[in-house]
């Protein structure tokens, strides 16, 4: 019998000060902020949501979702 195994999503919501608007480079990485992790890439939208809105006026502030189940299994 073979055993099949489902994969779990999760996802990362962090965020923080960004020394370029433009790219993803954390100014300080010790101060970043982890809103939660999550299980379904909605909810982790809806709390990026929550965040960036909250930040919207500070152009060096940025949240991102991390695609964490790609990074723990990179085959797949």
């Amino acid at each position: 019998m073979e055993e099949t195994e489902s994969k779990q999503a999760l996802y990362l919501v962090m965020g923080g000060r960004v020394t370029d608007p433009r790219a993803v480079t954390f100014a300080d990485p010790e101060s970043i902020h982890v809103a939660g992790v999550f299980s379904s890439y909605d909810s982790a939208v809806d709390a990026w949501r929550s965040n960036a809105q909250r930040t919207v006026d500070d152009a060096e502030m940025k949240y991102v979702i991390v695609h964490l189940h790609k990074l723990l299994d990179p085959g797949a």
